[in-house]
């Protein structure tokens, strides 16, 4: 296991060691102490690196994530996960706003709360929320799947396209064209296995399904007002 300080290390150095190990992958295991909130920790990670972040984390922490497995022993600031392609992210606080934004896949569990746009044009990624999420969640979600064991704020999915959402608690609003589904035998079960893999202990009966009522997205006259 490599330990990098970043009391004394730069983001720099702690970034291009990780890129460095991705080629030789002689070195699997990372913890980074005293992050102290710093932005862009651990991004772009292509190799099946574990990086553990002993502490709170600035904006961006584990973007462009492929194959890595990133834990955040802390809060996050803006963008966790950003445009992940494939592996894992856990964070054990709090996140702030565009949580898992674009992300193409992987998993982005987050133990406590997420801010507003959580999985804002979401492309593939599974993201599981133990806690709350704020306004404009899912905001043009396009595939994946956003589970939240929490309540959610104002105009949840608003233009949603085919992302599939499960929430627990209760919704302030739905945004324009997201409306709440039939929970099928297959969304049960989609479900629990989600709530497994992100360690969750949670009864997939007591969750509502939202999803796109797919009239926004195939322009309709009759819908212009709504645009």
């Amino acid at each position: 296991m490599k330990t990098i300080d970043l009391s004394s290390a730069t983001v720099r150095d702690l970034n291009q060691a990780l890129h460095d190990q991705t080629k030789t992958l002689t070195e699997r295991k990372w913890v980074v102490s005293n992050p102290g909130g710093k932005h862009n920790l651990a991004v772009g990670l292509n190799e099946a690196l574990s990086v553990e972040i002993d502490g709170h984390a600035g904006y961006y922490c584990a973007g462009m994530n492929q194959k890595a497995s990133v834990t955040i022993h802390g809060n996050v600031g803006v963008g966790v996960a950003e445009n992940m392609m494939s592996g894992m992210v856990r964070i054990k606080g709090s996140a702030s706003q565009a949580a898992g934004a674009t992300a193409h896949g992987g998993l982005l569990v987050i133990e406590g709360d997420a801010g507003a746009r959580c999985g804002i044009s979401m492309k593939g990624v599974d993201i599981v929320v133990g806690g709350n999420i704020g306004h404009m969640s899912c905001f043009m979600g396009q595939a994946g799947r956003l589970v939240v064991c929490g309540d959610a704020g104002d105009a949840l999915g608003d233009s949603l396209y085919e992302t599939r959402i499960y929430i627990k608690g209760t919704v302030k609003s739905l945004g324009s064209d997201c409306i709440e589904k039939d929970m099928r035998a297959e969304h049960l079960e989609e479900l629990a296995e989600l709530l497994n893999r992100a360690g969750f202990d949670e009864d997939p009966a007591s969750f509502k399904r939202y999803g796109s009522a797919r009239q926004l997205y195939n322009f309709k006259v009759d819908n212009a007002s709504a645009y």
